[in-house]
């Protein structure tokens, strides 16, 4: 993929290299035009990326000064330290990218204190395989120029969506948690493969390619899940059995509740 004129000679930069974070500066890793670093309190965490042309830098206030995007992949609650270390180095132009649950656009501006722009940002776990889904928070004080270079960035590892403040923590519920949701699934089919005869291994295969494969129906114009599923389920057949235990079960409800239960968490 060519990299957008946007982000051309664009330092960009990462604290907290871990999964999510590590995963977006090392998707970013290779893209032509880009000088990439990051930082890790646990500096061994950093070896992979540097393998991939990430530069390690020892110190927050280091990797700021040499960055036009900062990208802050810590935990929440850090969020706030990592900005005061980064204030003395952050400068009018720098884009500070947040990608932490829960810490809101005021947040960000408060810890700021006005010396540069903030983006808030919220990924999934697909980011790893480049098939990630970013939710980017509408913000009418941020230019247009800068908004475009963060949609740009964020579009080299999957899709974007730009979001109003009060869809943002639905999203997360939704799409953030997601992948869980999804993979606690895939675990219960592959158990239940496992128990009719197949080894773990071939279960899991199988569920893994049933699920991609399903995917990509779902995702052709016009399709529809609900439809999908009655074209499977033939009369007085095996599936429509299958449905029907699921609906006396309320799995459908469940499944429901649980994205409402991380949405009244977030």
């Amino acid at each position: 993929m060519d990299t957008p004129a946007s982000l051309a000679d664009k330092t960009i930069g990462c604290i907290g290299c871990g999964n999510m974070g590590g995963a977006i500066i090392g998707g970013l890793a290779g893209m032509p035009g880009l000088r990439l670093f990051g930082y890790n309190r646990t500096p061994e965490r950093l070896a992979p990326l540097v393998a991939k042309g990430v530069t390690a830098v020892p110190d927050i206030p280091g990797l700021v000064a040499a960055c036009d995007i900062v990208i802050i992949g810590v935990k929440p609650y850090l969020v706030g330290g990592v900005i005061a270390e980064a204030l003395p180095a952050l400068k009018p132009e720098t884009v500070l990218i947040s990608i932490a649950a829960g810490v809101t656009l005021e947040d960000l501006r408060e810890a700021v204190r006005g010396r540069c722009h903030v983006v808030r940002v919220m990924p999934n776990t697909p980011a790893l395989v480049g098939a990630g889904i970013f939710g980017i928070q509408e913000d009418p004080e941020l230019p247009e120029a800068v908004f475009r270079t963060v949609l740009d960035l964020f579009g080299l590892l999957g899709s974007t969506i730009v979001l109003p403040e009060k869809k943002f923590n639905a999203f997360m519920a939704l799409v953030g948690c997601g992948p869980a949701y999804v993979f606690h699934f895939m675990d219960a089919l592959a158990e239940a493969g496992v128990t009719m005869g197949f080894t773990r291994q071939e279960a899991l295969d199988l569920v893994t390619r049933l699920v991609l494969g399903s995917a990509k129906l779902a995702a052709l114009p016009g399709s529809h899940p609900a439809i999908l599923r009655e074209q499977v389920c033939s009369p007085a057949g095996v599936t429509i059995a299958a449905i029907n235990h699921l609906d006396r079960t309320a799995v459908r409800g469940h499944l429901i509740d649980a994205v409402l239960a991380a949405y009244a968490k977030s």
